[in-house]
């Protein structure tokens, strides 16, 4: 099976590395998931910590990038399309500070994480005031860092999201819980994010690299047929007619009766 790795903006392609293994392990997901369209920024130079957090939050359901440095992190956010950024402070070619002050007097509006092993109350008071709105200290519990990331996205929206009904299926982000003739149906992540995509838009054609797009983050090698995968696994669950096929486009929910 070819893969492709997904890219970051601001690096050239690469070969592919050997099939993928991200499209067949999600995990199913618990209660507290909160939004698995979410993209979210990740800055950090430290591989044994970006890893963990990485796949942590994959598991979660958000689609994540990894930004390894300063200037990395300063052309990632000029695309705008963050909903979440978690920024260390001691990062290479220029300083989490000085990228978080940049972006807010341009005015990026994404809610800001610190992590940092940097913990006096000055570096504290120093990261808020340029404005971050939470702050955690490495080393942090994972659960403790989707907790908080889940807050600030619930800060962002000022409201609970809408629930999203189309025929005989309803799909609440909040609640991360999907129905269908009012009988729940357990989805993992992916096939969530999958259905919540599709539903945003039912009369959309979406293309299989637009999907991938919405569910993967850079540097996950995305299998050539791991949309197809997750659409047959979704078909499964909820029936195989809700899913319309468009040859030689893509795909999208069948029109409601």
């Amino acid at each position: 099976m070819a893969t492709n790795e997904r890219q970051s903006p601001n690096e050239t392609p690469r070969a592919a590395q050997g099939d993928s293994q991200r499209g067949s392990s999600d995990v199913a997901p618990n209660d507290a998931n909160w939004s698995t369209t979410m993209r979210l920024l990740l800055v950090e130079d430290d591989e044994m910590i970006a890893e963990p957090v990485l796949d942590g939050l994959r598991r979660e359901g958000y689609a994540v990038d990894w930004a390894k440095d300063g200037r990395e992190a300063e052309l990632s956010l000029a695309n705008d399309v963050y909903d979440l950024v978690l920024l260390d402070l001691g990062l290479p070619k220029k300083d989490g500070v000085s990228v978080l002050s940049a972006y807010r007097r341009r005015g990026g509006e994404a809610p800001i994480l610190i992590l940092t092993a940097r913990d006096s109350v000055t570096d504290r008071v120093s990261g808020l005031d340029a404005g971050a709105d939470d702050y955690l200290v490495k080393p942090f519990d994972l659960d403790e860092l989707a907790a908080r990331a889940r807050a600030l996205l619930r800060r962002r929206t000022g409201r609970k999201q809408p629930v999203y009904a189309h025929g005989n299926l309803t799909l609440d982000p909040a609640a991360h819980e999907v129905t269908m003739d009012g009988v729940p149906i357990a989805l993992v992540p992916r096939e969530f994010a999958l259905l919540h995509v599709l539903i945003e838009e039912p009369a959309r054609v979406f293309t299989k690299a637009e999907l991938e797009e919405r569910l993967y983050g850079w540097g996950e090698e995305v299998g050539s047929n791991t949309i197809e995968v997750h659409v047959h696994s979704l078909r499964r669950k909820i029936g195989a007619e809700q899913i319309v096929t468009v040859r030689g486009v893509g795909y999208r929910l069948k029109r409601a009766q």
